[in-house]
């Protein structure tokens, strides 16, 4: 998954695509290094992000970058977004899939809408609000517990119609969690596919990787190949980055391990 921000304001790369043709360049360029699907935000979820976006404003961002790349790609389009208000906006201007980071918890109606167009969606895990969820996060077993708590999504997703084959899901590194929490999620990963549903992952510049090398954001692509091989040989269906072109290599490598031990065993 190619990340793809249209705001001001993300941690790694805001406002580094001011106009949605700026957008959807940056978008077909990810394609072609070799990214399989892209995933479209107009609000930060950084911890830092002081102020929230509205809908209307939201709307604005990605509306016109998914309908720009719908009209040169077929390629598959997720929105990145907790308000239905926005995901239907998305859907209707091409957008194939809905990428919720609140898990369905922010917005009531996000999971009848996903049940109503029939969409996949990503559910991820995270706590409290925005505001809230990076003050002091505590867990007494951090992948016990988010695949309780994811199970308790699937439920809520179950409950308004979703069908359960349309569930993806993300353990939500950095959401909620310390860069202790995060590293352990990544090593546990186990834990999650015991749900039974593809698992995304998405590590790609993240604090804790910056936490362990010392290095800025800019500056954390071999951190982030290292966690990208950590969650593929661990099970993930899906990594989700912003330096696609030397993540499918790490990918591709990864899975050539994996498929040489599964033919040993």
């Amino acid at each position: 998954m190619g990340v793809l921000n249209v705001t001001p304001d993300s941690f790694s790369d805001g406002g580094r695509l001011p106009t949605p043709e700026a957008a959807v360049e940056h978008g077909l360029r990810l394609l072609e290094e070799g990214a399989d699907w892209l995933d479209v935000g107009g609000e930060s979820t950084r911890p830092s992000a002081a102020v929230r976006v509205d809908a209307a404003l939201e709307r604005r961002r990605v509306v016109p970058a998914i309908e720009g790349l719908r009209r040169r790609t077929s390629a598959p389009i997720s929105v990145d977004t907790t308000k239905a208000e926005v995901a239907r906006a998305a859907l209707d201007a091409g957008a194939d899939i809905v990428n919720d980071v609140s898990g369905f918890r922010f917005d009531p109606e996000m999971a009848p809408l996903v049940a109503e167009r029939g969409v996949p969606v990503v559910l991820m895990h995270s706590r409290g609000g925005f505001d809230e969820m990076h003050r002091d996060p505590a867990y007494d077993d951090v992948a016990v517990e988010i695949a309780h708590e994811l199970a308790l999504a699937i439920s809520c997703a179950e409950r308004a119609g979703v069908g359960r084959e349309r569930l993806i899901l993300d353990p939500g590194i950095g959401f909620a969690k310390s860069a202790e929490h995060s590293l352990e999620a990544l090593a546990r990963l186990d834990v999650l596919r015991a749900l039974d549903r593809p698992l995304l992952v998405g590590p790609s510049r993240k604090s804790f990787i910056g936490k362990i090398t010392g290095k800025p954001v800019g500056e954390r692509v071999f951190g982030t190949a290292a966690a990208v091989a950590a969650a593929v040989l661990g099970g993930a269906h899906v990594v989700r980055v912003h330096d696609v072109a030397p993540m499918v290599d790490v990918v591709r490598t990864c899975d050539a391990v994996r498929d040489a031990g599964e033919r040993r065993s």
